[in-house]
C-alpha cells in the first residue's frame, strides 16, 4: 500500500535521522495512512479510502458525501 492519502493528498516527506553523535542517515516521513471503509447514501454503496489521520477528520468536518463527490470529480476511483 503506498503511503498516499486520497482525500487531502498526503505524501511522504524526506530528510535524515540524525544521531546523538550527529551523523545523518536518510530516512522517510510517512503520513499515517488507515484503510477506512465509509458507507456513502448517494452512491449507496460501501466505500474504501486510503486516509490519514487528518483525512479522517476532515471526512468527519465536511461528510463522506462532500469528500467522495470531489474525489470523483478529481477522477479518483472508488
Amino acid at each position: 500500500m503506498a503511503a498516499y492519502c486520497q482525500v487531502t493528498g498526503a505524501i511522504p516527506g524526506f530528510g535524515h535521522s540524525i544521531s546523538h553523535s550527529h551523523r545523518r542517515n536518510k530516512r522517510r516521513f510517512d503520513p499515517n495512512i488507515q484503510k477506512k471503509r465509509y458507507w456513502v447514501p448517494s452512491l449507496r454503496r460501501n466505500v474504501t479510502l486510503q486516509v490519514s489521520a487528518r483525512g479522517i477528520k476532515t471526512i468527519d468536518i465536511r461528510g463522506i458525501d462532500a469528500v467522495v463527490t470531489d474525489l470523483i470529480a478529481k477522477g479518483v476511483k472508488l
